[in-house]
């Protein structure tokens, strides 16, 4: 059974999330191309070479969207902005786009909905990614300007505003492994966009700041344990290399802690020059973390090019898309992030959720919800400052390179005729709240 909302510390926050690119439909409202619509279009990249043109339609159904979530009885709406649909060219700004995101908050507030706005959830304007994107260093000031445009706008409505989400899947899933767009594998790559991400962070950062952003600005970052895959030195060193680059890469350097060497001794000939000098603005203060959580990976040892590493299938519980399911991992992240990086600094579950091809009746969606809530409980009860616990996702989307095959929503979408019906997850989750 899911814990219901008098279980949880009185003001906490219950949310669902989207990203614009999987929902919205890149077709509508003079949104202009993004890498992910040139990545679709190349063989062999997406399932069936499906794009986000027309997702769920969300761009024409957002009104209807937002009623499901206060019949829900959700506190909060977790949502992005599509950089191609506010920056088609990736300078210019389209007033369509802003104003559907002026209507979307609106919408929001007239609901009771509090606003968690994400800038940057992977949708780079084709303009920008031809000129390199994140590996170019003039991205850093094209992301701040971005940031400033939607922020004047909407900001005086906003609950909290997060730079970008999950830079590991910006940087090397999509320029290391290739699976994102623009499917580069290429270490050099990598280390420029692993930098330029989060010196685009700061830098935004600094950039709200000066405009006189409230303080609510974060980061939303992905947390997924590296396990060895076996008993022997080699596995572990695997593992904690893949910690590195995965988890703490990036909230080291967010909060002041610098790169990890273990992930330095392979990245670190391929960063930008003077790399070292842009830590600094990298470690400007935030306001909060947002942590994503899903999974958990296992890793032996692998004779080819560093890292030297390679996943292997475990034991536990999956998903539809082969993910384990870990609940534990959720509270350990967030007992480690206050212990080793974060301190009293408020975090936020941003994700957490799951995708089963059950299209109405889901009762393991049902018992993940419920075992990650009182896994966040256990945080809480430890002394974990956790302020919301948002399930990703709440429709059925788009889901990148995999179509639109998994299932993570609360509410299921026909992609035929857009008809959305809420699952007796949805139902059960209602009805937590409610108590």
């Amino acid at each position: 059974m899911i814990p219901k909302r008098s279980s949880f510390p009185p003001g906490f926050i219950f949310g669902a999330a989207t990203s614009a690119y999987q929902i919205e439909g890149a077709r509508f409202g003079g949104a202009g191309t993004s890498h992910w619509d040139s990545f679709a279009a190349t063989p062999g990249n997406t399932h069936l070479a499906q794009d986000g043109a027309r997702a769920c339609e969300h761009y024409l159904h957002w009104e209807s969207d937002l009623d499901l979530m206060q019949q829900a009885g959700f506190d909060a709406y977790r949502f992005s902005t599509s950089w191609a649909r506010v920056m088609p060219d990736g300078k210019t700004v389209n007033a369509e786009g802003l104003d559907f995101y002026d209507r979307l908050v609106d919408g929001m507030v007239a609901r009771g909905l509090k606003p968690f706005l994400t800038f940057h959830h992977w949708d780079m304007p084709s303009a920008l990614a031809t000129r390199g994107g994140w590996q170019n260093r003039e991205i850093v000031d094209r992301f701040a300007e971005f940031c400033r445009s939607v922020y004047a706008r909407v900001g005086d409505r906003v609950e909290t505003a997060a730079t970008l989400n999950e830079p590991w899947c910006i940087s090397w899933l999509s320029h290391f492994m290739g699976a994102h767009a623009p499917g580069l594998r290429d270490i050099r790559a990598t280390g420029h966009a692993m930098h330029h991400v989060m010196l685009a962070h700061g830098t935004a950062i600094q950039a709200l700041r000066a405009d006189g952003a409230r303080d609510h600005l974060g980061l939303v970052l992905n947390f997924e344990t590296a396990h060895p895959a076996d008993d022997s030195p080699e596995a572990t060193a695997a593992a904690v290399r893949q910690d590195a680059i995965y988890n703490r890469w990036f909230v080291q350097a967010a909060m002041g802690q610098g790169y990890p060497a273990e992930a330095l001794e392979g990245l670190e000939p391929h960063l930008p020059k003077g790399w070292q000098d842009d830590l600094a603005t990298i470690a400007t203060p935030m306001d909060w973390l947002g942590v994503n959580h899903y999974t958990r990976k296992n890793y032996a040892h692998d004779d080819g090019p560093w890292p030297h590493s390679a996943e292997v299938a475990g034991p536990l519980p999956k998903t539809q898309i082969d993910w384990e399911i870990r609940p534990e991992g959720l509270t350990e992240f967030l007992l480690r992030l206050k212990r080793d990086h974060t301190g009293d600094l408020p975090l936020y579950v941003t994700e957490s959720g799951v995708a089963f091809a059950d299209e109405f009746d889901d009762p393991k969606r049902i018992d993940y919800i419920a075992a990650h809530l009182r896994a966040a409980q256990a945080a809480i009860e430890q002394g974990v400052d956790l302020r919301s616990f948002f399930y990703w996702s709440l429709l059925d989307n788009y889901e990148w390179s995999l179509g639109y095959v998994p299932r993570f929503g609360l509410i299921h979408v026909d992609y035929d005729t857009m008809q959305r019906t809420p699952k007796a997850s949805y139902h059960a989750l209602r009805e937590a709240l409610s108590g």
